[in-house]
């Protein structure tokens, strides 16, 4: 009995001490959690109370506090739940407002379009001030009330997403005036553009410009036709068929010129010129050459006024029967249908694929006219020298002093025009082409066409028209140089040609308008190369009265058909 009753006193025990622990753990974990709720709820209270504290101005008694603190924990809790909302809108206005301060204080600082672009993000920063500031919506901040009214949060979700979308349409537009890349590429594109309208333009006025080159004026047609029909009405006054020619024709001793034109007019002014500007006229003589349809009115040109006593032959190319297509290799070229279709193309964009030689599409060097310059000696066999001169040219003073010039041996005596790296050999040839490559230089300096000294005799002894037939047929594909008689003219006479003064001619009154009169007025033959010749409407205004002056307007035909009104 002792020994059980000592036995469940242990036990007792033994569970007393067992279970202590226990209740202590429960107790602890407790007030824990009474702890974490207090500090909790006291977060939440000073939360809410802060800001009403701040704007209201409670006082700092603590039954006061304490009950407000309660209260207002309590709504938060309860908190209406279209307050992030607006929270979310309020914050994109003030972001988007923000920046459209920062671009207008970007845009004051670059001086941007007098300061149209301060203005306008300015005004647009002001607006969302502005709508903030509407009392309607105030009442959405200011209020103190648990819940938003739903109307008008959404009318003023609208007004803001009007005001962003306007901010960032604004932003985009002008975003090229800040963003120095964005300028960079929209200013190439720009480049871009302008380059290519450029070079339309410039094929355009190329074409118009050779348009108007080919043209033949109302009253150069009329004036023909008129001279043409006194031909067919009055045979007997013009026919020199019959006549032995004149013995002053082939004298060596005589200043004798080549003239070869269809041009009526502009041959007569290069006679008249010529004669006017001499003082021995009766000791030269002018050897005109046209086509057979303007051989009747050159000759009625030529025949109704008397030049002071020069001696002037009119005859046709088809009078030297040996030009013909088996012996000068440009006429049998001239019978391939693809170079009359480069001649003759008349769509504008076919037409101008070269706009780099588009002066040399003009169809005088379709023209067997254009290539008599090479058949001299044999056109006038009994002849020393000769003066060629092109029919875009006035002579201003006596030019017999050519004749006087010794010629060291050389063929052709002309005007040099090069000067730096400008119309040199390279310009004219194609010199990747390896016969031009090894037999020229590509620094060699160009000469003129249009008034050229020739001697006859160093011709002959040099076989000129041998070395320009031998060129003119390897140049058959046009794979030596372009069309045109300069260039077989720079190689045929190369090493052969004597260079004279430069006030003997002076070229570019056809396409130069900056050319000084002094200059002009101080040479001996002055030359309307280019598009723009005198007896076009396109004639350059300052240098058409030096060519006009020399027109015959007491010729009846020429009153008849209004040249030059």
């Amino acid at each position: 009995m002792a020994l059980n009753s000592g036995r469940i006193y242990r036990n007792v025990s033994s569970n007393r001490v067992s279970g202590n622990p226990f209740r202590f753990r429960y107790f602890a974990g407790f007030l824990t959690i009474a702890v974490s709720l207090f500090i909790a709820v006291s977060f939440l209270s000073t939360a809410s109370s802060g800001p009403a504290d701040l704007k209201f101005g409670f006082s700092d008694s603590s039954s006061g506090s304490e009950s407000g603190s309660l209260r207002r924990t309590i709504l938060a809790l309860k908190s209406d739940p279209l307050k992030p909302r607006l929270d979310q809108i309020r914050k994109q206005a003030e972001d988007h407002r923000g920046l459209a301060l920062a671009y207008a204080s970007y845009a004051r600082k670059l001086k941007l379009e007098n300061s149209k672009l301060v203005r306008i993000f300015a005004d647009l920063s002001q607006n969302y001030t502005n709508l903030v500031s509407k009392p309607i919506y105030r009442a959405l901040f200011d209020s103190d009330s648990s819940s938003v009214d739903e109307s008008v949060l959404r009318r003023y979700e609208k007004e803001v997403k009007e005001r962003i979308k306007l901010t960032r349409q604004v932003i985009a537009e002008a975003k090229e005036s800040f963003d120095n890349q964005l300028k960079i590429h929209k200013l190439k594109d720009t480049i871009f553009a302008l380059n290519e309208q450029l070079t339309k333009s410039k094929k355009q006025g190329a074409f118009s410009s050779l348009i108007a080159a080919k043209s033949i004026p109302k009253s150069l047609h009329c004036l023909a036709l008129r001279l043409m029909e006194e031909r067919i009405a009055h045979p007997e006054k013009y026919n020199d068929e019959e006549n032995p020619p004149k013995p002053e024709i082939e004298d060596p001793k005589l200043y004798h010129y080549a003239i070869f034109s269809d041009n009526v007019i502009a041959a007569s002014v290069v006679v008249n010129s010529a004669v006017k500007n001499t003082k021995e006229p009766w000791k030269h003589v002018f050897h005109v050459v046209t086509d057979k349809m303007n051989l009747g009115a050159m000759q009625v040109m030529f025949k109704i006024r008397d030049y002071s006593g020069a001696h002037i032959e009119v005859k046709a190319v088809e009078d030297y029967k040996f030009l013909n297509s088996s012996y000068v290799p440009v006429l049998k070229q001239l019978e391939s249908s693809k170079l009359q279709q480069f001649y003759f193309e008349n769509k504008l964009e076919n037409a101008t694929k070269d706009t780099t030689n588009m002066k040399f599409r003009n169809p005088k060097y379709l023209s067997i006219l254009n290539h008599l310059r090479f058949y001299l000696p044999e056109m006038y066999p009994k002849l020393h020298k000769i003066l060629f001169l092109d029919d875009d040219i006035v002579v201003q003073r006596d030019l017999t002093g050519l004749w006087k010039i010794d010629m060291d041996g050389k063929v052709n005596g002309a005007v040099e025009t090069c000067f730096g790296s400008f119309h040199r050999y390279a310009q004219y040839m194609n010199f990747s082409h390896p016969l031009i490559k090894a037999r020229f230089s590509p620094k060699a300096c160009a000469w003129a066409y249009g008034m050229n000294f020739f001697d006859l005799d160093a011709w002959r002894r040099e076989k000129c028209t041998e070395e320009y037939h031998y060129w003119q047929n390897l140049n058959e594909n046009r794979t030596l140089w372009k069309l045109g008689t300069l260039p077989p003219g720079l190689i045929t006479y190369y090493s052969t040609t004597k260079p004279l003064d430069k006030s003997w001619h002076v070229l570019g009154l056809g396409y130069n308008p900056s050319i000084s009169m002094d200059e002009i007025n101080n040479a001996a033959v002055i030359h309307f190369n280019g598009n723009m010749k005198p007896w076009l409407d396109i004639a350059i205004t300052q240098f058409r009265p030096l060519w006009t002056k020399y027109v015959d307007y007491e010729n009846e035909y020429v009153q008849t058909c209004n040249f030059g009104l």
